[in-house]
């Protein structure tokens, strides 16, 4: 078996080898990278609306920026766009534009906003950044509602979806159905958008989530879908709204693009590229904080010395993770503190088999590991129960395996 395991790590690698001899004496031709951009809404669908201003006309603005972007600084990439104008395009054909394209990647950008009668309606901000999956929270349900109701402005969308019902949780078993195949890297590239959006653009971090979105679950390739921030929120509004927070944005989503094309990129194009530079970093030195920690008690933590206590070693009665081989294991993030907390935490809600890694200054807690990514989605599902925003992360040799940065 061990044997076996050696070998089957290698497999990729090889793999794409192959490819890339295979290209190099013409048995394979090269092709582009293709990335399709999906401004949300448009036309007669407005969208979430603000004060001023309204969710189609920033969505298009953001995705028309950052497509130039990419067509400007990489010219191995082919950019496709659902829409470049102010048109409606039905939620079917966005998902078959990119598709028909064979789009390695599929980037939906859109606007949250929450009910007129939610009390914090006005200060309510952050990103979110969605993959496929289930919706597990009424706050993810709430999203995935609002962004999936656009195919009912079409006359015959009950043919045309096959009689989804976006007000039905009974749709749930669509999504609960649709393979995982492309799980993986979109999880990699949503939790990268999110740093981005953090880091680069100030944005307040909500977290990776998965929810049933009909244009995701449509889509045959790794696909996210961002929402930017609270149009609700004047404040957020207006940011949205400026030349210079739709250009931070822009350079937010770029910049998470570009490690994904320099992790992926030669894989899919069969030759080699020289890797893509960050833009921005030196302008929005912001300290990122991926993932809130609920307060769940009035007890704090108390201080710990910050100093990385070494592999393997306990800090307050936690492990961390330790390292392994070079084959990848899965864990399942909960959550991220500042400060060291104890086994025996509020925060933790009794898991008995939480480790923890260090990463950007933060104890970064898990549990795990499973050695395939199936098994790490069905943990995920339990685990969810009691940490809706948690989310899949990816170990080598006790690292966090990140993608290569730009």
């Amino acid at each position: 078996m061990g044997f076996f395991k050696t070998v089957s790590s290698y497999i990729p690698r090889f793999v794409a080898f192959i490819i890339l001899l295979a290209v190099a004496f013409g048995a394979v031709p090269a092709k582009d990278f293709v990335v399709t951009l999906d401004a949300g809404h448009g036309g007669h669908d407005y969208g979430a609306i603000g004060e001023k201003s309204n969710e189609k006309t920033i969505t298009l603005a953001v995705v028309k920026q950052l497509g130039r972007l990419i067509e400007s600084n990489l010219p191995d990439v082919k950019v496709v766009y659902t829409r470049d104008k102010d048109v409606f395009i039905p939620l079917k054909d966005r998902a078959a534009i990119a598709n028909n394209a064979k789009s390695d990647l599929f980037i939906s950008i859109h606007i949250n906003s929450v009910d007129k009668r939610n009390r914090n309606r006005r200060s309510i901000e952050g990103c979110q950044v969605y993959t496929l999956g289930l919706h597990k929270t009424a706050e993810n349900l709430a999203v995935a509602k609002r962004e999936n109701a656009v195919m009912e402005l079409e006359p015959d969308h009950t043919e045309k979806y096959a009689g989804f019902d976006p007000n039905s949780l009974e749709s749930d078993i669509v999504f609960e159905l649709s393979q995982y195949k492309r799980l993986d890297q979109s999880i990699e590239f949503a939790d990268a958008v999110h740093g981005e959006l953090v880091d680069v653009s100030g944005r307040v971090p909500k977290g990776v989530r998965q929810a049933g979105f009909w244009v995701l679950w449509a889509t045959s390739m790794p696909s996210v879908l961002v929402e930017l921030d609270f149009i609700c929120n004047p404040k957020s509004e207006k940011y949205m709204a400026s030349a210079k927070g739709q250009k931070e944005m822009v350079e937010a989503l770029y910049n998470a693009f570009c490690a994904y094309f320099n992790t992926y990129g030669s894989q899919i194009t069969g030759k080699q590229l020289p890797l893509a530079t960050a833009i921005g970093k030196d302008k929005h030195s912001r300290n990122r904080a991926e993932e809130p920690v609920e307060d769940v008690s009035a007890e704090k933590p108390e201080a710990v010395d910050r100093e990385h206590p070494g592999n393997g070693e306990s800090v307050k009665g936690i492990n961390e993770i330790p390292a392994g081989s070079d084959n990848p294991v899965y864990y399942v993030q909960i959550l991220a503190s500042s400060v060291a907390l104890p086994a025996k935490s509020a925060e933790l809600k009794a898991l008995k088999d939480v480790e923890y890694y260090r990463d950007g200054g933060f104890y970064k807690y898990a549990i795990g590991p499973e050695k395939n990514l199936n098994d790490a989605i069905k943990r995920l599902s339990r685990v969810r129960k009691s940490f809706p925003e948690a989310f899949i992360i990816k170990m080598v040799n006790g690292k966090r395996v990140d993608f290569i940065k730009p």
